[in-house]
């Protein structure tokens, strides 16, 4: 059985593969026309943990896995997840024929890098499966007109370069206002005018996913909502069904000390004790991803709320208790404790930024626990690394 001792410090967070589960498979039933569903686990899926992410994800009915790079995609592949996988990034070329040899689609957007690739691997039997990706105003990667398309696809011959996909990204699909995301649906549209049928056409964030069935085309991606977190604070109230967030936080105390009134706290002796006051130590800082700037935000101990006192550290920072509280208490600094709740909204609104900021700016250094019906069933941490 996994248990805490399969890791060397008294920090940790938590992944509820059951919380990842349920949101794939809920994405799934609104999949009228059955569409094929990209889970997205590029980040170490978003700070979770992209081996245990991707193999839960692809059980609950997910059929493809889509990173960022190639390197993310060979993980995978070395984990034994043998899955389509998509590289949504850029590839430099060299490297077509390692994504070839594990089956791995790549994102094309450039002409010379077609023909380049098509160099590389014509002394080969290898062929390489890829998607175009088209810029229908994000403003990031792929091409942008009718005509610039069509000239890549003279480069495709079919044979050593397989076009099974092409995709788009909407830039405000988690926004109110809808003119921007119709203005691309609608190039998106004009575009795989010029595409061959049978081909895979992706659009859909989790946003565009859970807003606009219009949208759905032959696959959609899930990113933000497979972990449980709306992808926007502004369509929250218009979510299909109420998501599960899948990640916590938890610490323990590692020291108590009751210290007098006029005596400071952390870097820069900014915190100083209104009177006597009982402070706890945390192992927890902003190398693990804790950032400086969460200095006064709550963290739950026994059900209860406390505040954060002093700069937040390296490796520690420090609460002010309600009292003496004995070493080696469990706190949580995102997710249940009690009937208390921290949710990542809450940490990404102390922060001024998003909630995907927030859990993939969670360190390796953080021993990761999956847990299946409550119970911990995997454990990744920092040794696996070395």
């Amino acid at each position: 059985m996994v248990t805490i001792d399969d890791f060397y410090r008294d920090t940790w967070a938590e992944v509820d593969l059951d919380a990842i589960q349920y949101n794939v498979s809920e994405t799934k039933r609104l999949l009228k026309n059955q569409q094929k569903l990209f889970a997205v686990v590029k980040a170490n899926a978003y700070g979770h943990g992209a081996i245990q992410v991707a193999k839960t994800a692809l059980e609950a009915g997910a059929d493809c896995i889509a990173v960022a790079m190639l390197d993310e995609a060979l993980q995978l592949r070395r984990h034994k997840i043998s899955a389509p996988i998509l590289v949504m990034g850029a590839t430099p070329v060299q490297h077509v024929r390692v994504a070839a040899e594990n089956d791995i689609t790549l994102t094309v957007f450039d002409h010379r890098w077609l023909h380049d690739a098509k160099h590389l691997l014509q002394s080969s039997d290898l062929s390489l499966q890829i998607h175009l990706k088209l810029d229908t105003g994000m403003g990031r990667l792929g091409v942008r007109s009718v005509e610039e398309l069509r000239m890549l696809l003279t480069e495709i011959d079919g044979r050593i370069l397989q076009l099974t996909g092409a995709f788009t990204h909407f830039a405000t699909a988690d926004e109110i206002d809808e003119g921007q995301f119709r203005h691309q649906l609608a190039l998106f549209e004009q575009m795989k005018t010029v595409l061959s049928e049978g081909i895979m056409l992706h659009s859909s964030n989790s946003a565009g996913t859970l807003r606009f069935e219009i949208a759905h085309f032959s696959a959609v991606r899930l990113g933000i909502s497979m972990y449980g977190l709306s992808p926007s604070a502004a369509i929250e109230n218009e979510l299909p069904f109420p998501l599960r967030q899948a990640i916590s936080l938890h610490t323990k105390l590692t020291q108590v000390k009751q210290v007098d009134a006029s005596a400071t706290i952390s870097y820069g002796a900014r915190y100083v004790a209104a009177g006597q006051e009982w402070i706890g130590t945390l192992p927890i800082g902003y190398a693990d991803g804790w950032n400086r700037k969460l200095t006064g935000q709550d963290v739950l101990i026994d059900g209860k709320r406390v505040p954060i006192v002093g700069t937040v550290c390296m490796d520690q920072c420090m609460v002010r208790l309600p009292c003496e509280l004995e070493t080696g208490m469990t706190v949580t600094l995102i997710g249940h404790n009690g009937n208390a709740f921290i949710s990542v909204d809450e940490i990404a609104a102390k922060l001024g930024t998003i909630n995907y900021e927030v859990i993939c700016a969670m360190s390796t250094r953080l021993p990761r626990i999956y847990l299946k019906a409550g119970e911990a069933v995997a454990v990744t941490n920092y040794l696996q690394l070395l």
